[in-house]
């Protein structure tokens, strides 16, 4: 068997047995937007055991230094920004990529263009599942009914 082979398998048909079925998703349209700072906007579409997380900056927009439990990957698609992973900052712009391990401190920040990049995170990023639950929560509440008072 050729690594082709191997690699083009299907060993998914575990999953596939197990009741997996898989989704196409508009990002623009579908994936709800979330905003933790001005300027700063990410998309989440979430799998079973990762979360791929269309993100766009504003120029001159800061992600501050922060660290978690999940793993990240982080790739600039369209214009640039600064990180910061654990004081090591460097320009990143497309075609680069960052490796961030559990745990390590980083951050982000545009200067004066724009950036689009893309975040992977293995698990999905906890606190973007909830600030989506809450998204979609707030998206399904009805509008507060207009209080009528007596002209009276």
């Amino acid at each position: 068997m050729t690594d082709a082979d191997r690699y083009f398998a299907m060993e998914a048909a575990v999953a596939r047995a197990a009741g997996a079925v898989g989704r196409y998703v508009d990002v623009r349209n579908e994936a709800l937007p979330v905003e933790f700072v001005p300027g700063l906007v990410f998309r989440p579409v979430v799998g079973e055991r990762l979360m791929v997380n269309f993100v766009h900056y504003e120029p001159n927009t800061e992600a501050p230094v922060h660290a978690h439990e999940e793993e990240q990957v982080t790739f600039v698609i369209e214009g640039a920004f600064q990180f910061d992973l654990d004081g090591d900052v460097r320009l990143m712009r497309p075609g680069t990529a960052v490796v961030v391990p559990p745990g390590v401190p980083h951050g982000a920040k545009t200067l004066d263009e724009g950036c689009s990049e893309i975040d992977v995170f293995v698990p999905p990023r906890k606190v973007l599942l909830e600030a989506m639950r809450a998204a979609a929560h707030d998206m399904e509440a009805p509008a507060a009914e207009p209080e009528l008072r007596n002209p009276d």
